[in-house]
């Protein structure tokens, strides 16, 4: 059993991988759904991680559909102390950007739709430059002050904007952000490492990483000249031709023979020894697509394992 993980400043303890719900109610139905959670969970998996907006961009949904199967399941499987429920604000259709009204009236919609009294970890899904980062915070210090929300977090924000959010908060009193969600893997470094991640481990906060597996190009599937089935199809075909690309399956594949493991284990593994790392976010449409997932609890990178993936994901990199 994987030894769980402090999340930055806050009372959580989060499993080493975050199980993504952006395919519940999309490419998951409800039935595969509730099966990848009640394998995830049995794993010993402990933080499920969802937004207001998934999966608004399919025509025919609205927004809201990943957190009604995640309280369907909730509320059948009784569990709702065990797990950690993260969700996100500001990009739903009838719910967009920060001001302070629409970010306690979304809180209350995605409550409702997960069915639970509180949402443990509250991010800010996109920043919002036409709100002050003081009515945003004194927002969701409102909702924690009320017991609506354990813990606040944000995804996809600048390290100017992060550092005056920290610092009001500071000021004030206000609840404090504890983590931070970027885009951040092997072919995308720049999303993350510099400004963001030297704020980030300046203030304690823990980094939690989306695209952990670049939609998919991480797992091996995407080679020149194959085709694959998949809605993501197109995000993770662009890397497969970069110089990048090339050289990250390389080196994916030399680590992955070395230890018996997939290609995506590999790259949520190297995630784990980043600075501030503290559990990358996958899903699993499947269970056939889990195990490699869970295993990254299992696998520790030698130092040459490290430098080899390292040095691989700067090749073709902007020389600074």
């Amino acid at each position: 059993m994987a030894t769980l993980r402090p999340l930055g400043t806050s009372d959580l303890a989060v499993f080493p991988l975050a199980l993504g719900g952006n395919v519940f109610g999309w490419t998951a139905d409800e039935k595969q759904s509730f099966a990848v959670l009640d394998a995830y969970t049995a794993a010993g998996g402990n933080h499920l991680d969802t937004a207001d907006v998934y999966a608004a961009w399919i025509d025919g949904l609205k927004g809201g559909e990943s957190e009604t199967v995640l309280g369907k399941w909730l509320a059948a499987r009784g569990n709702r102390d065990k797990v950690i429920v993260s969700t996100k604000v500001g990009m739903h259709p009838d719910y967009q950007g920060l001001s302070a009204s629409t970010i306690k009236a979304a809180a209350e919609q995605s409550l409702r739709r997960l069915g639970v009294d509180h949402i443990d970890l509250y991010y800010s899904h996109y920043d919002d430059p036409s709100v002050p980062v003081e009515e945003i915070v004194t927002a969701l210090d409102d909702l924690v002050k009320a017991g609506k929300v354990r813990a606040v977090a944000a995804s996809n924000l600048s390290a100017e904007r992060l550092r005056e959010s920290l610092d009001f908060a500071e000021r004030e009193n206000l609840a404090r952000y504890v983590a931070i969600q970027p885009e951040y893997n092997l072919v995308s470094r720049d999303t993350y490492e510099g400004a963001l991640q030297d704020t980030v481990e300046q203030a304690g906060l823990s980094a939690l990483p989306y695209y952990g597996l670049a939609a998919g190009f991480l797992t091996g599937k995407y080679r020149p000249g194959v085709a694959v089935d998949s809605a993501r199809a197109g995000l993770a075909a662009g890397h497969v031709s970069t110089e990048r690309g090339v050289a990250v399956l390389g080196a994916l594949d030399t680590v992955a023979e070395a230890h018996g493991a997939e290609l995506a284990t590999v790259a949520l593994a190297w995630l784990l020894t980043r600075p501030t790392v503290v559990a990358p976010i996958a899903s699993a449409r499947n269970l056939e697509q889990l195990p490699a997932l869970l295993a990254v609890q299992d696998l520790t990178l030698t130092a040459e394992d490290i430098r080899l993936l390292t040095e691989a994901s700067a090749v073709g990199a902007p020389s600074s």
